[in-house]
C-alpha cells in the first residue's frame, strides 16, 4: 500500500511539474509575442491549451509566471554551467565556456531571449528583483572565477573581481539584445569568441 501511494504521489508530482512547465513555455512564446504588460493569463492559457481557471491551480498571477520564468531558466542554466567547468581547471578556459553557455543557451530560445532581454527589464521594480537570487549566483560564479585566475597569475592583479565579473556580463548581454534587435539572421553563439578577444586582450596592440 505505502509503495502504492509513492508511486501515486510521484506521479502526480510529474504532472504538475509537466503542466507547470507547458504554462511557463506558453507564457514565453506570450511574452516575447506580444508583451508582458500587452499580455492577459488567458492569452497563456490559450497558447497552453488549458482553460483560463488552471493556470491559477500553479500560478497566483502573471507575476508569479514572469518569476517563474527567469527562476526556472536561471536554475537550469547555473546547473549547467557548474558541470560543464567542474572539470575545467584553467580560469581563462571556465570563463570561455561560461561566455560560450550563455550565448548558446539563449540564442537557441529566441522567445526566451526576449523575455530576458526585454520584458524582465520593463519595470525598476523587476529589475530590482531580479538583481538577487539566480542572477547573483551566476554573477558570483563569474566573480570567483576571475578571482582564482588573480591567484594563480592568469589574470591582472589590480582589478576587481566583481567589477570584471559585471564587464564580462555585461557585454554578453549586450550581445544578445542586438541580436534579437537585429533585422539581419545570424548565429548568436559565435559571438562569444569576439566578447573574449576583448576582455582577454584589449583593444590596444601589445
Amino acid at each position: 500500500m505505502q509503495r502504492s501511494d509513492a508511486s501515486t504521489g510521484q506521479a502526480r508530482a510529474a504532472a504538475t511539474a509537466d503542466k507547470r512547465a507547458a504554462i511557463l513555455r506558453a507564457a514565453i512564446k506570450v511574452f516575447a509575442q506580444k508583451g508582458y504588460f500587452n499580455s492577459k493569463v488567458a492569452d497563456i492559457a490559450k497558447e497552453a491549451g488549458i482553460a483560463d481557471g488552471t493556470v491559477y491551480l500553479y500560478f497566483k498571477s502573471k507575476d508569479e509566471i514572469l518569476h517563474s520564468i527567469f527562476d526556472r531558466a536561471m536554475e537550469e542554466f547555473i546547473a549547467e554551467g557548474k558541470r560543464e567547468i567542474a572539470a575545467i581547471k584553467e580560469p581563462d578556459r571556465r570563463l570561455e565556456r561560461i561566455a560560450q553557455l550563455h550565448l548558446e543557451r539563449l540564442g537557441a530560445d529566441r522567445d526566451l531571449a526576449v523575455v530576458f532581454q526585454v520584458e524582465l527589464r520593463g519595470s525598476t521594480k523587476f529589475m530590482e528583483e531580479f538583481s538577487g537570487g539566480g542572477f547573483a549566483e551566476y554573477l558570483d560564479i563569474i566573480r570567483h572565477t576571475i578571482a582564482e585566475g588573480q591567484k594563480s597569475g592568469v589574470f591582472r592583479a589590480d582589478l576587481k573581481p566583481i567589477t570584471a565579473a559585471k564587464i564580462l556580463y555585461g557585454a554578453l548581454d549586450e550581445m544578445v539584445t542586438n541580436w534579437i534587435l537585429s533585422k539581419r539572421a545570424y548565429p548568436l553563439a559565435p559571438m562569444a569568441d569576439e566578447v573574449l578577444k576583448v576582455f582577454f586582450g584589449g583593444i590596444t596592440e601589445q
